[in-house]
C-alpha cells in the first residue's frame, strides 16, 4: 500500500506564484502590525472579566472588572494574553477573547457638556456624569464625538479616558 503524506509540498516554479505568495506574507505582516501597536485602547468584551497576575490562567485573579464595554488600554502582549490598565491604573492580564477592539471612552471629571459642533460655543446636546460609557465615533484635533445611550455630541478630548492625546479617530 503505497504512503500518502498529509499534505504535498510544491515548490513555487512560477513567478506569479512567488509574487502572490510575497504580497500574501507581506499583508499579513502589514495587518498583524498595526493590529499590535503597543499601547492601544480596546474594550471590555463581558460583564466579568479577570485580571490575573501573569498571563496565563495558572496566575491567580487579582482583579474582577465588571463593566462590560470598559475602555482599557492594552500595554503588554504574551501569547494570547495582553496585559491591560484601566482609568484608575490598575494592570493585570486578560485572554484575548475579552476583549475587543470596539471603542468607547469614559467621562472624566464632573458633569460634561456634550455640543452639536467642536466648539464650546456651540449649542449643548446632553450631559454627561462622571463614570457614563460612550462610543468614541471621531477625534479632531482636540474635540471628540461620542455617542452616549443614542445621544451624539462633542466632547473636549481631555473630558474622557479612552483616546490618547495626539490619537487621530475617523
Amino acid at each position: 500500500m503505497p504512503y500518502i503524506p498529509p499534505f504535498r509540498r510544491e515548490p513555487l516554479r512560477t513567478p506569479l506564484r512567488l509574487a502572490a505568495a510575497v504580497i500574501l506574507i507581506l499583508t499579513a505582516s502589514l495587518a498583524s502590525a498595526a493590529e499590535r501597536q503597543l499601547p492601544r485602547f480596546a474594550t471590555l468584551r463581558a460583564d466579568e472579566v479577570n485580571l490575573r497576575t501573569g498571563p496565563g490562567e495558572r496566575y491567580p485573579i487579582d482583579w474582577v472588572l465588571i463593566r462590560k464595554g470598559l475602555p482599557v488600554e492594552i500595554v503588554q502582549e504574551f501569547d494570547v494574553w495582553r496585559k491591560i490598565r484601566d482609568s484608575q491604573g490598575s494592570e493585570g492580564w486578560v485572554h484575548q477573547r475579552m476583549l475587543t477592539g470596539a471603542r468607547n471612552v469614559l467621562i472624566e471629571g464632573g458633569v460634561r457638556i456634550l455640543h452639536v459642533e467642536p466648539d464650546a460655543a456651540s449649542p449643548p446636546v446632553a450631559r454627561a456624569e462622571a463614570g457614563v460609557l460612550a462610543r468614541l465615533l471621531e477625534c479632531r484635533g482636540p474635540w471628540c464625538r461620542v455617542e452616549a445611550q443614542g445621544i451624539k455630541g462633542w466632547l473636549k478630548r481631555d473630558e474622557v479616558w479612552g483616546v490618547y492625546p495626539d490619537e487621530s479617530v475617523q
